[in-house]
């Protein structure tokens, strides 16, 4: 309660209540803001993981907010050791709801030391086939905009148990395959120079280098066309190239399926489709083969009237009487 003795107009003490709430609460605002735009650049260059400058920044902004709220109580009468009891009991009787945001707290704790992606990373789920880039990292969400321009939220606790593809973790050139039937009857040597000249030639294709290093293995950085096996309707081929960046996987497949497609064309190669061949030889037996002769329809009785010739568009016009001159 806070005294009015020193004003020289009477106010309700109410007011004066939520007049102290108002201020403390403005404080409260002003200070956080001050505190973001004094130590967020600090802790930024401290951390360097956007996730962790923000959540350190959000403990920031809470830890005010909790000491303004516990400034803001005792005007209502309220002692902390009632604010103890209450929640005390309040924790027991919904322990079991709040279990699963605990877990997605724990979980999200898990993500920021793992760092399996980070914000701004382009990630797939893979369950799901949905794929954007990662907008934000809570320690109880992680907000996920795919590329249809729409937002998907997964709790921590799931998306820990879920496979997650990141494709742009640490180095943002990405492999992607290309599988390619011809038939046996092309030039095979010459089939697998245009289609790797065909990947060559599209926009965001590394079309050479030195080679790219995963791990401990070594990949060649310009597109490769592989004999894979020999299949029964054809010679399977597989393409593999290295884009520099994954933000336009599908526009980019498409380019480079597309020049395979017309550098084939163009050229002595042709692309295998199912298909069999029936062979006879002298093992196979042999199998009579006759053709009928077509069934011809019987000629029409001259002593019977022809039905066609009865009336006009099939109707009967035989009234029994004789034609009119």
């Amino acid at each position: 309660m806070i005294p009015t003795s020193w004003l020289p107009f009477p106010v309700p003490a109410w007011a004066l209540d939520i007049f102290a709430t108002l201020l403390i609460l403005g404080l409260a605002w002003a200070t956080s803001r001050l505190a973001v735009a004094v130590f967020g650049r600090r802790i930024s260059q401290r951390f360097r993981r956007p996730s962790i400058t923000r959540m350190v920044l959000r403990g920031i902004r809470g830890a005010i907010y909790f000491l303004a709220i516990l400034a803001i109580l005792p005007i209502y009468g309220v002692s902390l050791g009632d604010i103890t009891l209450s929640v005390a009991v309040f924790s027991a009787a919904i322990g079991v709801v709040l279990a699963p945001i605990v877990g997605s707290i724990i979980s999200g704790m898990f993500l920021l030391a793992d760092q399996p992606y980070e914000i701004g990373d382009m990630v797939e789920i893979t369950d799901t086939g949905q794929r954007g880039f990662v907008d934000d990292i809570t320690l109880r969400y992680t907000k996920i905009m795919t590329l249809d321009n729409t937002f998907v939220v997964v709790p921590n606790g799931e998306i820990r148990s879920r496979d997650v593809v990141n494709y742009s973790a640490e180095d943002t050139r990405t492999r992607q395959t290309l599988d390619i039937v011809v038939t046996y009857e092309g030039d095979l040597a010459k089939a697998r120079d245009l289609v790797e000249r065909a990947a060559k030639n599209v926009d965001r294709v590394i079309e050479g280098g030195p080679d790219i290093r995963v791990g401990s293995a070594r990949y060649p950085a310009a597109p490769t066309c592989y004999i894979e096996t020999f299949g029964d309707h054809g010679v399977h081929l597989r393409l593999r190239y290295w884009l520099e960046e994954p933000y336009k996987l599908l526009a980019t497949k498409s380019r480079v399926q597309t020049n395979v497609w017309q550098r084939l064309e163009d050229a002595d190669v042709e692309i295998a489709y199912p298909h069999q061949h029936v062979v006879f030889d002298e093992t196979s037996g042999q199998m009579e083969v006759g053709v009928n002769p077509p069934r011809r329809r019987p000629e029409p009785d001259a002593h019977q009237p022809d039905p066609r010739a009865d009336g006009l568009n099939g109707e009967n016009t035989d009234t029994g009487e004789p034609p009119e001159d």
